[in-house]
């Protein structure tokens, strides 16, 4: 199964990225894939159990992508699993860890692994599907740098 891990080092600590990263009701002021994300079955918070819904922008596919969290331990780690069969994807699960370093900074890294579909095609789907979701983590979680580090340094007044 095609892989990836991409990593970024944040200014803020391990539970503030962790808190913004799985908070549904903020995430598209943030994150550069997404047209629509939520979390489904009447959950309000994110955490061992629950669904969401992430759909990517009609740019990006638009591919809708149903997850469940199969691990979540705040300030330290989440996964999920895909759990419906979107266009191009068997299966999907991701991991996101967060590591305190000085100063109040951290670091988070996200995994993902994949199965595209049909598998006859994999030979040509795997590399374009891992480049695309490789350029799209690194998009998100620079994006995701820029709004945390906008917000510590006063962005909140200017509407962030």
């Amino acid at each position: 199964m095609p892989k990836g891990s991409v990593s970024e080092i944040i200014g803020q600590s391990c539970e503030e990225v962790f808190d913004l990263l799985h908070n549904y009701s903020c995430r598209l002021d943030w994150d550069t894939l997404l047209r629509k994300a939520c979390l489904l079955e009447g959950a309000e918070k994110a955490g061992v159990g629950v669904r969401s819904l992430c759909a990517g922008k009609w740019s990006k596919g638009g591919i809708p992508i149903v997850s469940e969290y199969v691990s979540f331990q705040r300030g330290e780690y989440a996964a999920v699993k895909m759990v419906n069969r979107p266009p191009f994807f068997n299966s999907f699960a991701a991991t996101i860890r967060h590591d305190p370093l000085e100063s109040s900074r951290s670091k988070i890294t996200y995994n993902y692994l994949f199965e595209s579909r049909p598998r006859w095609l994999a030979w040509l789907l795997d590399p374009v599907l891992n480049r695309m979701l490789r350029r799209e983590t690194e998009k998100r979680l620079r994006s995701l740098k820029a709004f945390l580090e906008k917000k510590k340094n006063g962005g909140e007044e200017e509407g962030v």
